[in-house]
């Protein structure tokens, strides 16, 4: 069985611990592993129930499944870390979260992966995972961490609002913008890279505190897929509004050739350098910058359902055909169950795209690295992508 919340549905046996009992894999970090987006199945403009895969109830996760246990983490059921087959899920992650815990503009409690405790039931989430791991037999965490670190979602809207409020002859680019291309100094950089490894240290520190050998368990650290394709792979031209306004992707094509050559690599490297450099022999890499695409936001080889001749995410072939990375949404959400920080995330599909990646890296017990793509169109035998680790 698994569970979206952070308690099981049924008790765990007085024996389960490090090293006994049932084997659970859990998830810490930000938007791209808590499931953020994973409620919606491909894009379209006719109207959310053609594509609302999990309904109203898609980021309930405590145990009655009844309501969020944090206000806007976003912990779908869709999220990549429920295996299944024997193997237990929890998802500890949470949209919006930095190596470190803080609360966003909004006063939403953002917790990082740190042992931040208020003493209300405010808690990191190293912490969430050595309260859990003592009782509970962990033997992989997914980590996905730094995006945020780096300001990516305010680097996408500055790039959306750079498209919108300037005319093709006279464009303005946030990739020559100093508020957007300083989050990329060397400094800058450095300073991430320290952060991340505090975080992984910390992750490791938390299993240690439990009593776990690092042999026990392991740290599969994944970097983000590329959401967006280069200025040639858009279907809609960057002349008019079309491009945010229909495809809901409002980059110029010098921005997103930046985002793919500089920033999103930038941000990938970090993380893959955190993992070399925290010091920490269980940690294996999952590489995903490229597994979506061909399925990317705006790309020329999938389209909106009806631009595909699709009325919904369940008609045959729509996996294939429709994309997995949600629309970058704007005030256009007032009114709606949309919400803006689903904004450039993997969708349902996206979200069980990544789920069987994850599971090959599991590898039935034997964690393994490695570089994740599209395998081919359908799905397999648990409704998934086909996907290959390699």
């Amino acid at each position: 069985m698994t569970t979206a919340g952070l308690i099981a549905s049924t008790p765990a046996a007085l024996a389960d611990g490090p090293g006994s009992g049932t084997p659970w894999v859990v998830s810490v970090g930000d938007s791209y592993i808590s499931g953020e987006a994973g409620r919606w199945a491909g894009n379209t403009n006719m109207g959310e129930s053609h594509i609302d895969a999990l309904g109203s109830t898609a980021y309930y996760d405590n145990a009655a499944d009844t309501a969020e246990l944090i206000a806007r983490c976003h912990r779908s059921h869709s999220a990549e870390i429920y295996l299944g087959g024997g193997v237990n899920g929890v998802d500890f992650a949470c949209s919006g979260a930095k190596t470190s815990t803080f609360w966003d503009s909004s006063d939403n409690f953002k917790p990082g992966l740190d042992f931040y405790n208020d003493g209300g039931g405010d808690l990191g989430q190293a912490l969430m995972l050595q309260n859990f791991a003592a009782t509970h037999n962990v033997t992989m965490i997914a980590v996905s961490i730094g995006g945020n670190n780096f300001n990516f979602g305010s680097i996408v809207q500055t790039c959306v609002e750079d498209f919108l409020v300037s005319p093709s002859w006279w464009p303005a680019y946030c990739s020559h913008d100093s508020s957007v291309t300083g989050n990329f100094s060397s400094g800058n950089v450095s300073t991430q890279v320290g952060a991340i490894v505090g975080a992984l240290r910390n992750i490791h520190q938390a299993m240690a505190n439990d009593g776990y050998a690092d042999s026990m368990y392991k740290i599969v650290v994944q970097d983000y897929p590329d959401p967006i394709p280069n200025s040639t792979g858009f279907r809609y031209s960057q002349s008019g509004y079309t491009r945010q306004s229909t495809g809901g992707c409002g980059f110029w094509n010098t921005d997103a050739n930046w985002a793919n050559s500089t920033a999103l690599p930038t941000i990938d490297n970090a993380v893959f350098s955190a993992a070399a450099g925290s010091g920490l022999s269980n940690v294996v890499t999952l590489q995903l910058s490229s597994a979506f695409n061909g399925r990317r936001l705006c790309e020329n080889t999938v389209g909106l359902l009806e631009e595909e001749n699709l009325n919904s995410w369940t008609d045959p072939g729509a996996q294939n055909a429709t994309e997995w990375i949600n629309q970058i949404r704007t005030v256009s959400t007032i009114g709606s169950d949309y919400y803006i920080q689903e904004s450039l995330h993997p969708n349902y599909w996206g979200q069980l795209a990544l789920r069987n990646c994850v599971r090959q890296a599991y590898n039935n017990g034997s964690v393994r690295g490695g570089t994740c793509n599209i395998a081919g169109t359908g799905l397999d035998g648990l409704g998934e992508p086909l996907m290959y680790l390699h």
